[in-house]
C-alpha cells in the first residue's frame, strides 16, 4: 500500500482537547501522564510497579479463559516481572464491528514490537481489554457489509458478554461469505466474551495478543479497596468533578460525568446502577437494596457483582494489568484526562495515553477516479459543500466570480453618496439601499453562476460525490462505518499490509492506497 499522511488537525475529526494533548499543549500537562514517546516510555517504564501476586492471578485467570483454546499464547511470560502490558479495549461489537477496532489493536500490537526493539531487556504483551460488561446492547449489534446492514436482534439483556452468541446463526446465513473463525466463535461458544476472544485469538494470537475478560470474581478482588471507597466516600465524584471543571475553565469539552457510585449491580441478565438513598443502597429498576453492611459482606463474598462504569473502570484495568500505555481513540483519551486525580488519590499509577493510528482505505479503483477528478488528499475531508464549490471553481474555464463587479459597482456608489449628500444628507439611506439591492442582485447571479457551472460539469461532480460517498459512507468517516471484511474478503493479506503501513508512535491520518 502507498502511504498518504495528513496532520490529524487538517482532518476535521477531532476535538481540541483531543488535538492539544498530541500537541502537547502546556494547558493539560498537569491532567496527563508521560507522554506517548520512546522518552516517556523509559519514564513509565521506571514508574511501574506490579507485585507477584497479582501477577500470579492474572495468569491463572487468564489461562482459565484460554483454556478451550489452541495455539494458547505464553501467558507464563507475565509471571516475569521485566514483563509489562500495552492495553487497548472496546466493546464486543458483532464481527469485530467498525474497521477502527482492528485499526486499534494493531496500532497495540505494533507499539509492543517497537519497545522490544528499544528496550531489548523488557518483555511487551499487546492486550485486548474485552469490555464484556458493558450492557449497551445497540452498540455491538449490527455491522455494515458491502453497504448491506445486519442486525442482530435479541431478547437477551444485561452484560453482553454473558449472552449466549448462538443466535449469530441467522446472520452468518444472510452473508455472501463468512469466514470459518467468526462461524466457530459464534457457533462453538456459549458466551460473547469467549466468542470475541476465539476470533481475536485467530486474528492476532500470532502477533502475540492477549484478551483480557475482567468479569471475574479474583481479579475483581483486588479492586475492593477501591469499590468499598467508591460505595463509602464517593472520593472518585468529587475528584472527576474538579478535574472536569477546571478543563472547562479551559473551554474544553469533556466527555464523562461522575456519579456518587461508580457502579452497577451485575448479575446473569442485569446489570444497573447502584444508587444511595438514606441508609439505602439500591440497584435502579429493581426492588434489589442492601443495609450497608449487606452491601459490604457481598463486597467480600462476592465482588463480581460490582461493574464499575467509564469513571472507574480505567483504575481497575490498571489494578490488576502490569500496564505502560491505554491506546484509545479520539473519544477515549480525552476521557481519561478527567481521571488522573482519582489514580493519584488512590496510588495507582496512571499509564501513558496514546492515539490509536487513524486510517482510510482506498482502493485501485476509486484511487484512479481520485486522480483523474485531480483531488488532494487534504480535498477528501472537505464537507460536500465546499468540496464541490471548490471542484467547479477549479474546473471551470470561465470566471464564476462577480467580486471584481461588485467592487466596482461599491466605488460607483460611494460616488453617488457623496453627491447625494452635498444636496440632502436624508438621501444618504436611500442611495444605500439601492447600493445593497445592487450587490444583492450580483450575489444571486453569481450564485446562477455558479450553478450553470455545475450542470456543465454534471457528470464529474457526481463522480466527485460518489467518491465522497464511497469514503464518508452516509457522512461517516470510512473507519467508523464499514467492518474490516469489506477489504479482506478481496485481499486476505489486508491486516499484514495495514500493520506494516502503521506505526503506533507518528499521529498523523494515514491515507492507504491499494496497489
Amino acid at each position: 500500500m502507498q502511504i498518504n499522511q495528513l496532520a490529524l488537525s487538517e482532518v476535521n475529526q477531532f476535538s481540541s482537547l483531543f488535538l492539544d494533548f498530541i500537541q502537547q499543549s502546556p494547558k493539560i500537562t498537569e491532567f496527563s501522564g508521560n507522554y506517548p514517546d520512546i522518552q516517556g516510555f523509559n519514564k513509565q517504564i521506571a514508574l511501574k510497579k506490579f507485585d507477584v501476586e497479582k501477577r500470579q492471578v492474572l495468569v491463572e485467570t487468564l489461562k482459565n479463559q484460554y483454556k478451550n483454546l489452541s495455539n494458547r499464547p505464553d501467558l507464563d511470560i507475565l509471571l516475569q516481572e521485566n514483563t509489562f502490558t500495552v492495553t487497548t479495549g472496546h466493546q464486543l461489537n458483532i464481527f469485530t464491528g467498525p474497521l477502527y477496532v482492528v485499526f486499534k489493536m494493531i496500532t497495540t500490537i505494533n507499539l509492543a514490537k517497537k519497545l522490544k526493539r528499544y528496550f531489548p531487556d523488557y518483555n511487551f504483551v499487546p492486550v485486548y481489554w474485552m469490555a464484556s460488561e458493558d450492557h449497551d446492547f445497540a452498540e455491538i449489534n449490527h455491522l455494515s457489509l458491502f453497504g448491506k446492514k445486519l442486525i442482530w436482534e435479541t431478547t437477551q439483556s444485561g452484560a453482553v458478554g454473558r449472552m449466549n452468541p448462538h443466535e449469530l446463526e441467522t446472520l452468518i446465513s444472510e452473508m455472501a461469505e463468512c469466514p470459518m473463525m467468526f462461524k466457530d466463535a459464534y457457533l462453538k461458544h456459549e458466551t460473547l466474551a469467549n466468542s470475541a476472544r476465539s476470533y481475536a485469538h485467530e486474528l492476532f494470537g500470532n502477533q502475540g495478543l492477549i484478551c483480557v475478560d475482567a468479569d471475574d470474581r479474583e481479579l475483581k478482588r483486588q479492586f475492593i479497596p477501591i469499590i468499598q471507597n467508591d460505595l463509602i466516600n464517593h472520593s472518585a465524584f468529587d475528584i472527576v468533578s474538579k478535574t472536569t471543571k477546571e478543563l472547562e475553565s479551559l473551554g474544553y469539552k469533556t466527555q464523562i460525568v461522575p456519579r456518587e457510585i461508580n457502579f452497577f449491580y451485575l448479575i446473569d441478565g442485569l446489570r444497573e446502577r447502584i444508587t444511595k438513598e438514606g441508609d439505602l443502597y439500591k440497584v435502579l429498576n429493581t426492588n434489589i437494596q442492601f443495609s450497608e453492611s449487606e452491601i459490604l459482606s457481598m463486597l467480600e463474598i462476592e465482588p463480581e457483582r460490582f461493574s464499575p462504569n467509564v469513571v472507574l473502570r480505567p483504575v481497575y484495568e490498571e489494578v490488576i494489568l502490569p500496564n505502560l500505555a491505554y491506546i484509545g481513540g479520539p473519544s477515549e483519551v480525552p476521557y481519561w484526562l478527567q481521571l488522573k486525580g482519582i489514580f493519584d488519590f488512590h496510588n495507582v499509577e496512571f499509564p501513558i495515553l496514546m492515539p490509536r493510528n487513524f486510517g482510510m482505505i482506498i482502493n485501485k479503483s476509486t484511487a484512479k477516479r481520485i486522480e483523474k477528478l485531480g483531488l488532494s488528499a487534504h480535498d477528501l475531508f472537505l464537507d460536500e459543500i465546499t468540496l464541490k464549490k471548490n471542484f467547479v471553481e477549479r474546473n471551470s474555464q470561465n470566471s464564476l466570480s462577480l467580486t471584481t463587479e461588485s467592487q466596482e459597482f461599491t466605488n460607483i456608489f460611494d460616488k453617488i453618496l457623496v453627491k447625494a449628500i452635498k444636496v440632502d444628507k436624508t438621501l444618504e439611506g436611500a442611495v444605500k439601499g439601492e447600493q445593497q439591492k445592487v450587490l444583492n442582485a450580483l450575489e444571486n447571479l453569481e450564485k446562477r453562476l455558479k450553478k450553470a457551472e455545475e450542470r456543465n460539469q454534471e457528470t464529474e461532480v457526481n463522480q466527485l460525490l460518489g467518491v465522497k460517498q464511497k469514503l464518508f459512507p452516509n457522512g461517516i468517516p470510512q473507519e467508523r462505518a464499514e467492518n474490516f471484511l469489506n477489504f479482506s474478503l478481496n485481499n486476505p493479506a489486508f491486516i499484514s499490509q495495514v500493520a506494516e503501513a502503521f506505526d503506533p508512535l507518528d499521529f498523523s491520518f494515514n491515507i492507504l492506497v491499494e496497489e
